[in-house]
C-alpha cells in the first residue's frame, strides 16, 4: 500500500475534508445500494422464487433450487474481483465503482420483469441465474474499490481504519432495507404479492442507483490513486502481481471470514423458508411482531446496524476481540415456537470487527485494489 501522504493536489485543507466526505458518503451509499440488490434476493429466495421458478417440484426441492440460484452470486464474486480489480488497478477507482453500481442496478431491476415458470417454462429459471451472476460480479467488484475509495483520501495513516470501516455500513443497512422493502411491499399487496408485490423492491433499485450514480458522478479520483499515476507506478497485470506476491494473505483472508460469512448467509436466507415453510410464520404480523419472518431479519440488520462503523485497527484489535458480553437473543412465532436464536457481543460484534480489520489490514499491507476487493 502506498503510503498516505499531505499530498492533496492543491487542494486547500477544507477542500480536501470536503472531498474526503463526499468520498465517505459515495462509497457508504454505494455499498449499501449494491447490498441491498445482492441481499434482495436472499429473502425472496426463501419466499417467493422456488415457488415461480420451480412449481412442479416438491417444496423441498423449488427450495432447494431457488438457494442453488442463490449460490450462483457467490461464485461470481471473486470473478467480479478479479475484473474489477484489475480495471481499479488501471483505470482508477470512481471509474470502475459507476460501472459496479450500474451493473447491479440493472441486474436488480431486471429481475422485477422476469416471467414465471408458467410463461416461458424453466427458461426464466435459466434468466434468472444470469442476472444473478452479473449481481455477483457486481459485487465482488464493488466492496474493495469502495472501501478503497474511502481509505485513499485519508489525510494520515491513523485515519485509515476508520475510514475504511464506514463502507462496512452498507452490509447491514442494505439488508435492512431490503427487508424493509419485502415487509412494506408484503403488507400492501397482501395475496397478491407471489404475483406482483415481490416485484416491486428490485424495480425500486433503479432508483436507488440513480442515486448513487449522482452521488459517485461528483467524486473526485482519490489522491493515492493519482499519485501512483503521476510517478507511473500503475502495474500493466495488477491481478498477476497481487498473485504473485500476496497469495497467501489472500487465502488467510478469505479463510478467516469464512466462520462469519457461511453463518451469516444461511441465516439471512434460511430464516424466512424456515419460518413461512416449517412454522407456517406469516411474512409479516399486526405490529410487526416477531413472528413476522421479515421482521425478524430486519431486527437482526438493524442491530448490526448498531455497532458500525467500528474504530477498526485504532480500536479493535487485529487478532482478538477484547471486551463486550455477549447477550442471546431468543425470536418466536405467534404459537410461542422457536424461530432462531441470535448471539450478539455487547460493544463489539465479531462481524464488524472482521470487516474493520480486514480493510483496514488488508489495505494496509498492499496497494492493489484486487486483493481488497477478494
Amino acid at each position: 500500500m502506498v503510503a498516505v501522504t499531505d499530498t492533496n493536489y492543491a487542494l486547500t485543507p477544507d477542500q480536501h475534508s470536503r472531498e474526503l466526505r463526499r468520498a465517505v458518503i459515495a462509497a457508504t451509499v454505494g455499498t449499501t445500494i449494491e447490498w441491498y440488490d445482492f441481499l434482495l434476493y436472499s429473502t425472496m429466495a426463501g419466499l417467493v422464487f422456488g415457488k415461480l421458478f420451480f412449481p412442479n417440484e416438491d417444496p423441498l426441492t423449488a427450495t432447494l433450487n431457488s438457494f442453488g440460484i442463490y449460490f450462483v452470486g457467490f461464485v461470481a464474486r471473486p470473478i467480479g474481483a478479479f475484473i474489477f480489480g484489475h480495471y481499479g488497478d488501471r483505470v482508477g477507482r470512481k471509474s470502475t465503482l459507476i460501472i459496479t453500481l450500474v451493473l447491479m442496478g440493472v441486474s436488480t431491476f431486471l429481475v422485477a420483469f422476469l416471467p414465471g415458470y408458467a410463461t416461458i417454462g424453466l427458461w426464466g429459471a435459466v434468466l434468472l441465474t444470469i442476472l444473478r451472476l452479473l449481481q455477483g460480479i457486481g459485487v465482488g467488484g464493488e466492496w474493495g474499490g469502495s472501501v478503497l475509495l474511502s481509505m485513499e483520501w485519508a489525510r494520515h495513516n491513523h485515519e485509515r481504519g476508520f475510514l475504511s470501516s464506514w463502507p462496512q455500513f452498507g452490509g447491514p443497512a442494505g439488508l435492512f432495507l431490503a427487508n424493509l422493502a419485502v415487509l412494506i411491499f408484503s403488507w400492501i399487496s397482501g395475496d397478491a404479492f407471489l404475483t406482483w408485490g415481490w416485484r416491486i423492491p428490485f424495480a425500486f433499485s433503479i432508483v436507488l442507483v440513480g442515486i448513487g450514480l449522482w452521488i459517485r458522478l461528483r467524486i473526485l479520483e482519490t489522491p493515492v490513486f493519482r499519485n501512483l499515476v503521476a510517478e507511473r507506478k500503475i502495474e500493466r497485470a495488477p491481478i498477476i502481481e497481487v498473485c504473485r506476491k500476496q497469495w497467501g494473505t489472500i487465502m488467510l483472508t478469505a479463510l478467516a471470514r469464512t466462520s462469519e460469512q457461511a453463518p451469516f448467509y444461511i441465516f439471512t436466507a434460511f430464516i424466512f423458508a424456515y419460518g413461512v415453510t416449517v412454522l407456517h410464520a406469516s411474512r409479516i404480523s399486526s405490529g410487526g411482531r416477531p413472528g413476522s419472518s421479515v421482521s425478524v431479519g430486519d431486527y437482526h440488520s438493524a442491530q448490526r446496524l448498531y455497532v458500525r462503523p467500528d474504530w477498526a485497527q485504532e480500536n479493535v484489535h487485529h487478532r482478538r476481540c477484547d471486551h463486550g458480553s455477549v447477550w442471546l437473543y431468543l425470536f418466536w412465532d405467534d404459537r410461542h415456537r422457536l424461530i432462531c436464536v441470535d448471539l450478539y457481543c455487547d460493544g463489539v460484534v465479531i462481524d464488524p470487527a472482521r470487516y474493520a480489520v480486514r480493510a483496514a489490514g488488508g489495505a494496509y499491507c498492499r496497494k492493489l485494489h484486487t486483493a481488497a476487493a477478494l
